[in-house]
Order: C-alpha cells, then sequence, then structure tokens
C-alpha cells in the first residue's frame, strides 16, 4: 500500500516542485494538498503543469488537515513551519522546506531570522560531508530512520556541497571564502514583489542581500563547521539575481592551504563525489550551466585551482527549485523510509 502524502504551501513554488516530483514516485499517494488564501480552490489553477493531480482541491493549512497521514512535507515561508510541530507528533514522518528547523543556534536565528526559535531537526542534504577529516562519514547517516528532516536552504546547500570536501581534508582555509551566485527569482517565492516583476529583472542583473545579511550565511557556517572546519569561517557571500526562472550559478573560491599539491586538492572532491548518484564533479576543465541541471535532481561541478591568486574555485550549477529545495526533501524522505535513495528522483535536465 503507498504511503499517503500531505503537501502544505501546495500553490507555492517549492509546494508544487515537491508535488512534481512525488507525482513519479511509485511509493507514494499524493492525497492532500494544502493552501492558505488559496484554500477551497482547484489545485490545478494554481499548478496547471500538475496534469495528473487536476483532481485535487487546495485545503486549509490546518493541523486537523494535515494530521493522520505518513508524511507530511511543510512547504511554508520561514516562522510559519514550527506551529504544525506539536499538532503532527503522531505523524511518522515530517519534513519541513522552510527554514524554522535548519539553525541549531538560537543566536543565528536570532540575527537572521527572528522570531521564535524551534528545535532543530536532522538536516537534508545527504552528500554533505560531516565528522570532518574521518572524511567518510555522510549526512545521508543521520538521516536513516529519522522523522524530521529539514530540507535545506538551496542556496546554502550549493555553497556547503561545494567547499565541504575542501574543508574536510584540510585542503583550503575556511577564514576567507567568497560567494557568488547567479539565482532565479523562483528562489524567492510566488508572492508578488515588485522587485521580481518581470520589468525589473529582464535585461537586468540585481544584487541583494549584500554585506552578510543574507539568511543562508548561519546555514552554511553550520554546515561547513560539521564538515571539520577549525577556527573562524568567514564567507562574503553575494547573491545576484538573473532573469532565468529556475537554477543557481554559485562560484565559490577559498586559500589554498599551505604545502598542498593540486593532485590532492582534486583527490578531495573526487573522493567525496565518486560513488554520488547526484552530486557529479565534471572533469577537468569543464564547467557546468544551470540549463544543464534543469528539472533534475542533480549538483554538476566544475574545479579550478588558481596558482597564480592562491584560491580553489568551485563552480556549482543547481535547479534551486529541484536539487535545492523539493528533490533534496523526497531523496533525504527516500533514506529515512529505507527506499532506494534515487527513487523518483532523476540525473536528467530538461533541454533545451
Amino acid at each position: 500500500m503507498p504511503l499517503s502524502v500531505a503537501v502544505s504551501g501546495a500553490s507555492g513554488y517549492a509546494g508544487g516542485e515537491i508535488l512534481r516530483l512525488l507525482a513519479a514516485h511509485p511509493e507514494v499517494e499524493i492525497r492532500t494538498v494544502t493552501a492558505h488564501s488559496n484554500a477551497g480552490q482547484p489545485l490545478i489553477d494554481h499548478q496547471p503543469h500538475l496534469r495528473s493531480l487536476r483532481h485535487l482541491t487546495l485545503q486549509p493549512s490546518t493541523p486537523e488537515v494535515l494530521a493522520g497521514h505518513d508524511i507530511v512535507f511543510l512547504a511554508l515561508p520561514h516562522g510559519q513551519s514550527g506551529q504544525y510541530t506539536e499538532a503532527l507528533a503522531d505523524t511518522a514522518l515530517v519534513i519541513d522546506a522552510g527554514a524554522d528547523h535548519r539553525l541549531t543556534s538560537s543566536d543565528d536565528w536570532d540575527a537572521f531570522y527572528g522570531g521564535d526559535f524551534h528545535e532543530p531537526w536532522t538536516y537534508g542534504v545527504p552528500e554533505l560531508l560531516v565528522g570532518g577529516a574521518s572524511g567518510t562519514v555522510k549526512q545521508r547517516d543521520k538521516l536513516v530512520g529519522a522523522s524530521r528532516i529539514a530540507a535545506p536552504g538551496c542556496n546554502a546547500s550549493t555553497v556547503a556541497l561545494s567547499l565541504a570536501p575542501g574543508v574536510a581534508a584540510g585542503v583550503i582555509d575556511p577564514g576567507d571564502i567568497v560567494s557568488v551566485l547567479a539565482v532565479g527569482p523562483s528562489g524567492a517565492g510566488k508572492s508578488l514583489k515588485t522587485n521580481l516583476l518581470a520589468a525589473e529583472i529582464l535585461g537586468s542583473a540585481n544584487p541583494y542581500a549584500i554585506g552578510g545579511s543574507h539568511r543562508h550565511i548561519p546555514e552554511i557556517r553550520q554546515a561547513l563547521r560539521g564538515a571539520g572546519a577549525a577556527g573562524d569561517i568567514r564567507i562574503s557571500f553575494t547573491p545576484v539575481l538573473v532573469p532565468m526562472s529556475r537554477g543557481i550559478l554559485a562560484t565559490s573560491t577559498a586559500p589554498i592551504a599551505d604545502g598542498v599539491s593540486d593532485a590532492q586538492i582534486r583527490e578531495a572532491w573526487e573522493s567525496a563525489y565518486a560513488d554520488e548518484p547526484f552530486v557529479q564533479l565534471l572533469p577537468e576543465g569543464s564547467f557546468p550551466r544551470t540549463a544543464d541541471v534543469t528539472g533534475a535532481n542533480t549538483a554538476l561541478m566544475g574545479l579550478a585551482i588558481d596558482r597564480a591568486a592562491g584560491r580553489v574555485v568551485v563552480v556549482t550549477a543547481v535547479d534551486n527549485l529541484a536539487k535545492g529545495t523539493a528533490g533534496a526533501a523526497i531523496q533525504s524522505m527516500n533514506i529515512a523510509l529505507g527506499l532506494a535513495e534515487t527513487t523518483g528522483l532523476s540525473v536528467n535536465g530538461v533541454a533545451p
């Protein structure tokens, strides 16, 4: 019998992507979809591409509606998921695609988000190295049997996956990280915002959350500490909105550690991701495009060693809605339930 699923925030971008991927998952049945202001309307009015789910109607996002399912996905803005924690205590698996349960530090939450701090859940980035120099321990081990999972921030997981191998192997210095990201506006959600109107972003590149104010910064630091970073983790993080609906192209650089060879640097990334289906290091001299990962649960990564600048350069492309959010959530769900990790997920993008 398939596992019953409810998805909150189903009229939004993240909720819609979760539904798109779950619709092809052989082990689940999407039974309930919920929303706030759009409750009572057909799902297909808000997600017209989800033709196989046209029979569903958006119900109110209340604990009573969400309870009684095997799995609940919360695809809500930050500060809204925590209210359901206690109400869903009897639900076997709850996965939060928002920020409420990602951070372990209440100080970081207060500084970057504000409002009530909620208990951290198991972080949903299976490929992330944890445990420092041991090098072989990954976050997926912590996801086995998990009942509460915090899906990652898309920018945060992209940068963390880019740099964790170098941190764990000790071949880069995390005290001087610079990350610049080209990002699509779907990462900001579906709510109407003037700065995200087509007239504002078409033909333009627009930086935002500059100077250390982006909310994914503490999440990146947390992930890199878990990978074994010692001392201060200093990161200059600058996202730039570009006129593509989906995608992240993250260029992250860090100083090369003293006495490290080029071969040792590349080996750190090759050994970290050699057996990973969804995180793939490209051949030397090759670098990804966002177009190559559209719709896929894939992070493609290119590595360069800039000896003149004394820095390692990692360029990573992901689909912010797929691997960056919904794909990571479903991949983590598969691991937690003991299913094949790749079930319902594809490495193949959509082109052109």
